[in-house]
């Protein structure tokens, strides 16, 4: 009798413990991937946007395609933050939710101001490899002249 009782207490002691530890040692969830979180963006309706001609009039995401990466404008400091193809998913992600007013969608012009046939090629290049992220994160792109 006095066995089991002994029993009964190692076991409930080793459950106590199983069930700290395991409190204790998980790990917070990991954040969702950029893609997740560009599919709570409203999707984009072209009404809302097609008729913008005066990108200096766009509210959302802008991205020039450059010989060395990807850019995106940064309004509030008038500048260009290069990316690495694989940036651009997280960057985009990071937006606040006032820079989406026309749905999932990006404004994406090429650089023209080349030095080279090579850095032609590798705007080619670029804009190739940024129009199949965009369109496996369904993110619509509307593709404007550069400036």
């Amino acid at each position: 009798m006095l066995d089991i009782f002994f029993l009964r207490i190692r076991v409930a002691l080793l459950l106590g413990v199983c069930a700290f530890g395991i409190g204790c040692d998980q790990e917070p969830a990991p954040p969702p991937d950029a893609t997740t979180v560009l599919q709570t963006i409203p999707t984009a309706d072209a009404v809302n946007y097609n008729h913008i001609a005066d990108m200096k009039k766009w509210r959302n995401p802008y991205l020039i395609v450059r010989p060395d990466g990807i850019a995106l404008w940064d309004s509030a400091d008038s500048a260009e933050i290069i990316l690495k193809p694989d940036e651009v998913l997280p960057a985009l992600a990071r937006q606040p939710a006032t820079n989406w007013p026309y749905g999932r969608v990006v404004a994406a012009a090429e650089n023209t101001r080349t030095s080279s046939d090579q850095d032609a090629v590798a705007i080619r290049r670029n804009k190739g490899i940024l129009g199949g992220i965009l369109e496996g994160a369904h993110v619509a792109v509307k593709w404007v002249p550069s400036a």
